[in-house]
């Protein structure tokens, strides 16, 4: 690439950047100056310089090294979209990610970071969430781990070039990474069945674990190494599964109306309550219950017990997560 195409994207990216800011902070998912600096600084392009857009089937592939001027411009406009880029797709599936920035947005002002924490991300992904941190927090307080050595090598590459040295740890993240521990926040960017013990006994005393759990985003305050509780956000969150935990059950819908599934609220419900409620049963809690958004459910963790809750823990509605005994 030339000097003046280089010079032309440089400035493209600034620009975009600054609008993906300013369209975060106007929707209210940016209120922390020092995470704003973090999206204006940290080049998104850089982690994503191949992506997939469409769905799964048939897929249109963007990449920074298009020799086509308007290819390449629109790989450099989508790198800004608020949207997830898919970024790995191996026989068909998606296996990794880029996820949307107003979510990316929320969850890390969802971790409520101070400054000196140590942060462990679990899902290494492109580098780009690691590169935040690693700009918030310094190279040295941030972890983050992946299972796949392709994934990890091509986000050490990533974070190497717009100039950051997280660690970044090949691995099975349900086992966290006991050696970098202990943690003030863990960090998952995938989805759980359950949570991993080995995360509870690496998070600190009040420390905070935010991760995705049946199509919602559970935050976990941990009280000692064997017992954690919270409640979920608001917000909806759909990610990848973690690779190397506990297969999520999958939850029965036969026999459930179209117009009912069609419900987002139940479907997260039915999700929650997957291998551990009947589906009408499912479905007659939550009409008793004033059908409930996120907010109103969250999760315990004892020892060996992992249970979800409604409104309170150890009230009536209350279900085992998968693989684990009923409390």
């Amino acid at each position: 690439m030339g000097a003046t195409h280089l010079k032309r994207d440089m400035e493209l990216s600034s620009a975009l950047r600054t609008e993906l800011v300013e369209r975060l902070r106007a929707a209210g998912e940016l209120t922390d100056p020092r995470w704003r600096r973090a999206f204006a600084e940290v080049p998104r392009e850089l982690f994503v310089p191949v992506y997939y857009a469409g769905a799964v089937a048939g897929r249109r592939r963007l990449s920074g090294g298009d020799p086509d001027p308007l290819g390449h411009e629109n790989w450099l406009v989508g790198a800004y979209a608020d949207e997830p880029l898919a970024t790995r797709v191996r026989d068909g599936e998606l296996i990794s990610s880029s996820s949307q920035p107003s979510l990316m947005a929320m969850m890390l002002s969802a971790l409520n970071v101070q400054d000196g924490h140590r942060v462990l991300e679990i899902g290494t992904g492109t580098g780009y969430n690691a590169a935040l941190l690693a700009h918030r927090l310094g190279d040295g307080n941030v972890t983050t781990v992946d299972l796949d050595p392709e994934i990890t090598a091509a986000a050490r590459d990533h974070l190497t070039e717009a100039g950051f040295h997280p660690e970044v740890v090949t691995g099975d993240g349900a086992l966290g990474c006991p050696w970098r521990a202990p943690f003030d926040r863990i960090l998952a960017t995938c989805a759980l069945s359950r949570v991993p013990p080995a995360w509870i006994a690496q998070t600190r005393p009040d420390g905070l674990i935010l991760a995705p759990l049946a199509t919602g985003l559970i935050a976990l305050r941990v009280a000692d190494a064997t017992h954690a509780e919270g409640r979920f956000l608001r917000t909806p969150a759909y990610f990848v599964p973690l690779r190397g935990g506990a297969a999520a059950p999958v939850p029965r819908i036969r026999g459930l109306p179209c117009r009912l599934l069609q419900s987002e609220r139940f479907r997260f419900l039915l999700t929650l309550t997957a291998g551990a409620l009947d589906p009408a049963d499912a479905h007659a809690v939550w009409r008793a219950e004033g059908r409930p958004g996120r907010e109103r459910f969250g999760v315990s963790v004892a020892g060996d017990a992992q249970w979800a809750w409604l409104d309170h823990p150890e009230g009536p509605c209350r279900w085992p997560l998968g693989g684990t005994r009923r409390p």
